[in-house]
């Protein structure tokens, strides 16, 4: 009798247990750095009963084409998707909408244009312009916040900043931006910014450790600082100059002293661990946090509502035009 007590609990509680709902999280590329961090973020802060089933494109706007497809023809109440190609969204959202799936896309804006196909469409991420602007602001205040007077770190002391820029893919819109607005930005403050070079890394940290090695051999000391898209391809550059001896940890304490040590500032974007670790060991001057513990936030809270039908007007991030929840993003430097 005891035994089929416990048999009868277990059985009405397995009936009375809430189902537990599975979101398709379309990751563009697992071997991203950031994603990598970014998709744990989402994956680890879930606030209510569902999961998340994530996908890897793999760099392919053909296999995440295909991912969607098949996703799509199953029953799910919201797909959660981070694009390879931000102009390629157009099938995606028409697939969508014939069969009523919400979409909240993340990390790379779509255009506007798409987003208003449907009205249950969304956007979670940050402005690539405020990136730039904060990267610019690390910048000036590194070489002493005076146009009309660089300090020690104009080292040819002609008053100009000597400045090699790490650029994402090609196209990709927050490299296009991030690239422009620096450059924008840093003038705009009355600064003279001589680019000596702009390397394409495609947000790779390989990759820019074999081009920090082309600047290297065409540059030598010519250059002042180096502003990169990202963080991956900031610590490609520092394993390069490392090798290269523009960095030298002559005591061996394992962090750079800038005042006694050769050194080269280094500034990146998004605030990887790797990154900030890196900061405090005195190799990279700076990074602007992309603060993907906030986003993933945000997409949490705004995949709990639309699965749940609530209302999207109490959201501890605001949507915008019913369609954008932005997230600013924030410096990071030694001081």
């Amino acid at each position: 009798m005891k035994y089929l007590l416990i048999i009868i609990n277990l059985l009405l509680l397995v009936g009375c247990s809430k189902n537990v709902e599975t979101i398709p999280l379309v990751i563009y590329d697992y071997e991203d750095l950031y994603m990598q961090d970014f998709r744990t973020l989402i994956v680890d802060n879930i606030s209510g009963d569902y999961q998340f089933a994530s996908y890897d494109s793999k760099n392919s706007q053909v296999i995440q084409n295909e991912i969607i497809e098949s996703v799509l023809n199953n029953t799910y109440p919201l797909l959660v998707v981070n694009p390879v190609d931000r102009l390629g969204v157009y099938p995606i959202i028409e697939k969508a909408k014939s069969v009523n799936t919400p979409i909240i896309f993340i990390n790379r804006e779509p255009l506007k244009e798409d987003l208003d196909l449907w009205e249950h469409v969304y956007y979670v991420g940050a402005k690539a312009e405020q990136s730039a602007s904060i990267q610019a602001e690390i910048v000036t205040e590194l070489f002493g916040g005076n146009p009309s007077n660089l300090n020690q770190y104009d080292l040819n002391q002609d008053n100009k900043i000597q400045a090699i820029i790490l650029k994402g893919e090609p196209g990709h819109q927050d490299a296009e931006i991030r690239t422009e607005a620096v450059v924008e930005y840093i003038e705009d403050l009355g600064f003279t910014l001589d680019v000596l070079t702009i390397q394409e890394a495609y947000f790779s940290q390989t990759i820019a450790e074999e081009e920090m090695q082309n600047v290297i051999d065409d540059f030598g000391t010519q250059f002042e600082v180096i502003i990169s898209n990202n963080d991956a391809m900031a610590i490609g550059a520092i394993n390069t100059l490392k090798e290269n001896d523009y960095f030298v940890d002559t005591n061996e304490n394992g962090i750079i002293n800038r005042e006694t040590e050769p050194w080269i500032p280094v500034i990146g974007i998004d605030g990887l661990p790797p990154a900030i670790n890196l900061i405090e060991q005195g190799y990279l001057y700076g990074t602007v946090i992309n603060d993907s513990a906030a986003m993933a936030q945000a997409i949490n809270e705004l995949t709990y509502s639309i699965i749940n039908n609530l209302p999207l007007t109490d959201l501890t991030y605001p949507l915008i035009d019913e369609t954008y929840i932005w997230i600013d993003y924030k410096k990071y430097t030694p001081e």
